[in-house]
């Protein structure tokens, strides 16, 4: 049993898995580079759930999604995946969901056996969840325990995220896991933010929650205009953004903004806020800005930190991003690092994600959580406590 400050979750542990037939969501929902799936630290950890449940005797079947039908990444087989995970733990792929393929497979498992099923999102009832869909009603009677380990779309009101727990004994997997500890620790200390990233949109919500905030990027750009600076170039960028200006207008006073930015000109060029406008593109932030926010993380009792400070796929523009993080590396504090992004900072420039609390898996259900909205793949699960 998982206790936490906002609920408490059966895990693992409170089941015998020998024999059991397992249902298993987790999200494999990958980069696409060429037509192929890369490898990712999705795929690995969630590997380690799969190998622990066969390990543990049960027939183990995973419900999955890679994209949405319509879209660039979406595919229908997610035959790729499947070969992935099988470098930690031996995953056979069947190309079927809920049709007679699928379930005379999962009715001949052996003990320890682990499928994949194809895209979830494939059958339209995913995005009508109910008790009654097609989904649930060919799927549910062929097994014994629901487990739920994709935090990153627990705030989704699907039908793999929320059906199954309201019909069949659920648990919360060890990615899960993870990230609600994370979470439980993160919420104990007074919340430090530092937010970059291109999407200031994404952050509103979170604004009324954190203790203070440390804005870079584009939302650093975006809380410079809502203190009235005109910045150039760049405010052009930042016009489709006025009602989000207005919005962080409103909580301006727990916001730190950038003292100084660096530009391109013939190479890296650091300006101060007071030379604003420039006709030069903002790449990140400024060494005072950088030494500013490091004080703040020195004094800080929990920090999140999502999205780069700068433009970090140009070297001379990471500046900002490597150094923040170093900062929270060095720090006592509990650090909880989210977003794709910021992860590939820690990996390119080998920051080493073992000098965080925690590095999550999750994006926008982080963002949602962290601003008290409630997330229907985790509010059924509490729901199933008896």
């Amino acid at each position: 049993m998982l206790t936490t400050h906002f609920g408490n979750f059966k895990t693992l542990d409170d089941f015998d898995l020998s024999d059991k037939r397992v249902l298993v969501r987790v999200d494999l929902n990958s980069p696409i580079v060429e037509g192929k799936v890369q490898m990712n630290d999705r795929i690995r950890e969630h590997a380690l759930t799969l190998k622990e449940l066969s390990e543990h005797g049960a027939k183990v079947v995973v419900l999955a999604h890679q994209g949405r039908p319509g879209k660039k990444d979406y595919m229908e087989s997610l035959e790729e995946h499947a070969k992935l995970l099988s470098q930690i733990v031996d995953v056979k792929y069947v190309n079927d969901l809920i049709g007679s393929e699928a379930v005379e497979r999962i009715k001949a498992m052996a003990k320890g056996e682990v499928i994949l099923l194809k895209n979830v999102r494939a059958e339209e009832d995913e995005f009508a969840p109910s008790e009654s869909n097609i989904i649930v009603k060919t799927l549910a009677p062929l097994f014994d325990l629901f487990v739920n380990d994709a935090f990153s779309v627990a705030h989704r009101n699907q039908t793999s995220v929320v059906s199954f727990a309201k019909v069949l004994p659920s648990c919360i997997g060890r990615v899960m896991e993870k990230e609600l500890i994370a979470l439980n620790n993160l919420k104990k200390g007074k919340m430090l933010c530092v937010l970059g990233g291109a999407k200031p949109e994404d952050y509103i919500s979170l604004l009324p929650h954190a203790e203070k905030i440390l804005s870079g990027g584009i939302f650093g750009l975006a809380c410079l205009k809502a203190k009235g600076y005109v910045l150039g170039k760049e405010d052009e960028l930042l016009k489709q953004r006025e009602e989000v200006i207005s919005e962080i207008k409103k909580f301006i006073e727990k916001i730190e903004t950038p003292i100084d930015l660096a530009i391109n000109e013939n190479g890296r060029k650091e300006i101060a806020v007071e030379q604003l406008p420039v006709d030069s593109e903002i790449l990140d932030v400024g060494e005072g800005t950088i030494r500013k926010y490091t004080e703040e993380i020195e004094k800080a009792e929990a920090v999140f930190v999502k999205g780069p400070l700068g433009k970090f796929e140009e070297k001379e523009f990471a500046k900002g991003s490597v150094e923040i993080l170093k900062a929270v590396a060095r720090s006592k504090c509990f650090s909880l690092i989210g977003g794709g992004h910021i992860t590939h900072v820690i990996e390119t420039f080998s920051l080493g994600k073992d000098n965080f609390s925690h590095v999550s898996l999750a994006g926008g259900a982080l963002i949602k959580f962290l601003a008290g909205e409630k997330l229907p793949g985790l509010e059924v699960l509490k729901c199933t406590m008896s």
